[in-house]
């Protein structure tokens, strides 16, 4: 399995190819090398909580590894814990200014810490000693669009939320969405009894800005990466609408305070879509029989065609709201602090809903 951080090209795969064709180097701990060995092979594998582990237990025997750097920053940069990835990432470039895949790494981190100029700066490094690294040079290119555009944008402080937009034309929007983050930021908070401690940023784009800065999909209404962004598309001629996507996005940075890795997508899509808005959904059940088992929605859902991914968020709308009626919202909150400190999904699941997943899932479908 190869896993690839979305966006930017990086691919694990690739670093176990790199890692396994590596002379061998002379190693402090015997043991380190096995834990090398079956960390980079379980981080391959998708099992990045498992490698986080290894990579530092592996790295007490043999400090000065830089591959064990590289995997303990990649291991992190998928779970989510981007100043770790970043911590990590340096120090593996440090001890080897050979590792390319360290400067990848560290770059993405810095992006997703919001630190564009310091994504440039390492990737313009990185692309002077690689010239051939394509896709390095087209995520460069993209980055320094998104900084130029950013310069020039205006910028709206409130208690919560910083929203930048492009142009005075924009101020009323950007006026909007500030006072409909804010109400989100009150129902929501509330409902899982929790709120985030720093200011949340957002982002307003034009339509074809968000693309080229998000390279989410076309059905993509938003997207949340540290960093709330919106395209606009004419909002304010349905503030609903716009009150509904800003609320969703601030769900997801809520959720991430909670949990920076291992929450699978139906809890996150479905916990986001469910707490968009207080009116009951519409329908029965919101696609609550639909034929999307929950076992079946563990990753993003941003490879899917627009029919699958309304499938997706339907049945995963559904079970989310079935959760918060059942244990309530501060139940679901402790579900998500487990899940990120590493407690198994299907114990934290029991431990805090009282009740297996497997018998929650039945009763959904």
């Amino acid at each position: 399995m190869r896993v690839i951080f979305p966006r930017h090209g990086i691919c694990l795969g690739l670093i176990l190819l790199w890692w396994a064709a590596c002379p061998a180097a002379a190693q402090v701990d015997p043991r380190a090398a096995l834990l090398e060995r079956a960390a980079f092979e379980a981080l391959n594998a998708g099992r990045a909580h498992e490698a986080a582990g290894m990579f530092r237990d592996a790295l007490e025997g043999d400090p000065g590894n830089a591959r064990l750097h590289l995997g303990a920053a990649a291991a992190a940069l998928v779970e989510g814990r981007n100043a770790d990835a970043r911590d990590e990432a340096e120090r593996a470039s440090t001890l080897d200014r050979t590792l390319a895949q360290a400067r990848e790494i560290l770059g993405v981190a810095h992006h997703r810490l919001g630190d564009v100029a310091g994504a440039i700066r390492t990737y313009e490094a990185l692309v002077a000693d690689v010239p051939s690294d394509a896709a390095a040079a087209a995520t460069l290119e993209r980055w320094r669009r998104e900084a130029a555009l950013h310069e020039r944008m205006d910028r709206t402080i409130g208690d919560h939320f910083t929203v930048s937009f492009e142009g005075p034309q924009e101020a009323a929007l950007a006026a909007h969405a500030l006072d409909a983050l804010d109400r989100a930021y009150w129902r929501i908070g509330q409902t899982l009894g929790t709120y985030p401690y720093a200011p949340v940023p957002v982002v307003l784009y034009t339509t074809q800005q968000f693309r080229d800065v998000t390279r989410s999909p076309q059905w993509a209404a938003a997207a949340f990466d540290g960093t709330i962004r919106v395209p606009m598309r004419g909002a304010l001629d349905d503030p609903q609408e716009l009150d509904r996507v800003l609320a969703h996005e601030f769900a997801h940075a809520l959720i991430r305070g909670l949990a920076t890795h291992g929450v699978p997508a139906w809890l996150n899509e479905g916990l986001a879509t469910a707490l968009e808005t207080d009116a009951a959904p519409a329908g029965p059940a919101d696609g609550a029989r639909t034929a999307v088992p929950l076992a079946a929605l563990p990753s993003s859902f941003g490879a899917l065609t627009g029919a699958q991914a309304q499938a997706a968020y339907a049945a995963s709308a559904a079970a989310a709201r079935r959760l918060l009626d059942e244990a309530g919202g501060v139940a679901v909150a402790n579900l998500l602090r487990d899940i990120g400190d590493g407690v198994d999904f299907d114990a934290a699941f029991l431990h805090r809903i009282q009740r297996s997943f497997a018998d929650f899932q039945s009763g959904v479908y």
